[in-house]
C-alpha cells in the first residue's frame, strides 16, 4: 500500500505526465457530457461515515452508479463493497490509495467522505483529476486550506458541492426568506447552538498497533506522526485538533451557513470565545465540550455556543437557529420554524407586534435533496445551480476557525477582510495550514 508523499506520487502517475493542470486554460463555457438517461459514476474517498451516507444518498437517484471505493481500512473495504453490490448489483473497484483510484477514467464524480485533515488534498487532486466532487463539511481543517480549495474549484470547470446539507432543506429556505422579508424588524442578535447530550466522555486508551489491514501512515497523511490510539481513530478523530476542530466546526458549520446566509453576512468585525473541558476535564479529547463564542458584525451579534452530555438548549431545542428581532424571533432547526412575536400594549390591550406561526415541520429528507441538487447542477453544468458551492462552504468554515482562533489565543481578535489576517502574529500563526511527513499544501 502506497504512502508517498503528494509531490512525489503525482510524478509518478499518469496525472502528472499528462500535464494536467489547474492553471491550464480551461473552457468558458463547456458542453455537459450528462444528458438525464446517461448513467453518472461515483466514486468515494473514505466510506465509513457520512462517505457512505452520502454515496447511499446519490444511489437513490436515478441513473447514478458508485464504481469505485477508496479507503485505507480494509475491513470498511470489504463491507462497503459488498454493501455496494447489493445495492446495484455489481462490486465497485476498492483502491487503498484515493490517488489510484483517481486514474479511473471511468469515474465522473468523487464523495469525500475522510477526517477534515485530508478534504483539500483530496479535494484538489479529484479536480485536477477531471472529477466533479462532493466533499463533506467543513469544507477544511485551516484558514489558508479554504482558500486553496476555493481558489482550485473557481479555476476548474468541475463542480463541488460542500455537505452543509441543510441548505437543501425546505424549513431553512422558508426561514431565510422570512428573515429577509423585515418583519422581524431590526435584528440585534442571531443566537446558533448544539447541545449534545448524547456525547459521552471519551475515555482515556492505550496506543497500540493500528489494527490489520489499515495502513495507518496513510490515515495520518499531512497530520503530525504519532503513535496509533483508537481514540483518534475513525468517528471520535473530530475531537482533537490535529485532525478537525470540534464542535465549533463539526455542528457549527451547518447552524452559522444558514444564520450568515439569511443576514447576508461573511466575515465578521472581531471574534471572542470563551470556553473549554468543562464538562469532562480528565477524558481523552482536546477540543472545548464547552465554548461560547461572539461575532461582531455591523448591527449584531452573533453567539455560537456548544455543550455535551447536555440537550438543554436554547428555545427547548438541541440544536438550531433563532434570530431575535424587535417585532419577534424565528427559531428553525432541523424539525422545522416557528415565528415568536413580541408584544405591546396599545390602548391598554396588549397585542403582538407581528403574527405568531406555530411549528412548520419539513418534508422530505434534505441530504437527499442536497445529492440530487448536485447531480441536478452536474447534468445541466450548471455551477450557479448548487445549493452549497465552495464560497458557501468556505465562508461558514472560516468563520467556524475564527471561533477556535479565538479560544486557542484566549483574546478579542479582529478580522482584516482587505488582507485576509488578523493583524495579530499569535492569531495569524493559526491561520495557516501544517503540513507533515513529506506532504505539501496543493499549489494552485
Amino acid at each position: 500500500m502506497s504512502t508517498l508523499p503528494r509531490r512525489k506520487f503525482l510524478q509518478q502517475t499518469t496525472l502528472a505526465t499528462a500535464g494536467l493542470s489547474l492553471s491550464g486554460s480551461l473552457l468558458a463555457n463547456p458542453v455537459s457530457i450528462f444528458g438525464a438517461n446517461d448513467l453518472m459514476n461515483f466514486a468515494v474517498i473514505g466510506c465509513n461515515g457520512m462517505g457512505w451516507s452520502n454515496m447511499q444518498a446519490h444511489l437513490k437517484l436515478p441513473n447514478v452508479t458508485c464504481v469505485a471505493l477508496a479507503d485505507v481500512d480494509q475491513r470498511v473495504l470489504d463491507r462497503r463493497s459488498a454493501e455496494v453490490k447489493e445495492l446495484t448489483g455489481k462490486a465497485p473497484k476498492v483502491y487503498t490509495d484515493y490517488r489510484k483510484m483517481l486514474e479511473n477514467k471511468d469515474i465522473d464524480a468523487v464523495i469525500i467522505g475522510t477526517p477534515d485533515h485530508w478534504h483539500c488534498l483530496n479535494m484538489v487532486d479529484a479536480l485536477q483529476a477531471g472529477k466533479h466532487v462532493y466533499v463533506e463539511k467543513p469544507l477544511a481543517n485551516s484558514i489558508e486550506e479554504c482558500n486553496v480549495m476555493l481558489k482550485a474549484a473557481n479555476a476548474s470547470d468541475k463542480l463541488v458541492q460542500v455537505g452543509q446539507w441543510q441548505r437543501s432543506g425546505q424549513q431553512y429556505d422558508e426561514a431565510i426568506k422570512y428573515v429577509q422579508s423585515g418583519k422581524l424588524g431590526q435584528i440585534r442578535l442571531v443566537k446558533c447552538w448544539a447541545y449534545q447530550g448524547w456525547m459521552n466522555p471519551v475515555p482515556e486508551k492505550p496506543n497500540t498497533t493500528p489494527p490489520p489491514g489499515v495502513d495507518y501512515a496513510m490515515w495520518l497523511g499531512p497530520a503530525p506522526e504519532r503513535p496509533f490510539n483508537e481514540n483518534r481513530f475513525h468517528f471520535n478523530f473530530r475531537w482533537f485538533w490535529d485532525y478537525a476542530g470540534g464542535l465549533m466546526t463539526d455542528w457549527g458549520v451547518h447552524e452559522l451557513d444558514i444564520a450568515l446566509f439569511a443576514m447576508g453576512a461573511k466575515a465578521p468585525k472581531s471574534i471572542l470565545a470563551s470556553g473549554g473541558k468543562l464538562a469532562y476535564p480528565d477524558d481523552a479529547s482536546e477540543t472545548p465540550d464547552t465554548l461560547q463564542t461572539v461575532y461582531e458584525f455591523d448591527n449584531y451579534n452573533l453567539l455560537w455556543e456548544h455543550a455535551t452530555g447536555i440537550d438543554g438548549g436554547p428555545y427547548g431545542r438541541t440544536e438550531g437557529i433563532a434570530f431575535i428581532g424587535n417585532n419577534g424571533t424565528l427559531v428553525v432547526n432541523r424539525g422545522g420554524w416557528e415565528v415568536i412575536p413580541e408584544g405591546q400594549r396599545v390602548d391598554g390591550e396588549w397585542k403582538t407586534k407581528i403574527d405568531r406561526i406555530e411549528l412548520i415541520r419539513p418534508e422530505g429528507n434534505a441530504l437527499d435533496k442536497h445529492a440530487k441538487n448536485f447531480v441536478d447542477a452536474i447534468r445541466n453544468n450548471d455551477k450557479s445551480a448548487l445549493a452549497c458551492g465552495v464560497e458557501t462552504g468556505s465562508v461558514a468554515a472560516i468563520t467556524a476557525h475564527m471561533g477556535n482562533i479565538a479560544y486557542k489565543t484566549g483574546k478579542k481578535i479582529y478580522w482584516d477582510a482587505a488582507s485576509g489576517s488578523f493583524n495579530d502574529a499569535e492569531a495569524d500563526a493559526l491561520v495557516g495550514a501544517r503540513y507533515n511527513n513529506g506532504w505539501e499544501l496543493p499549489k494552485v
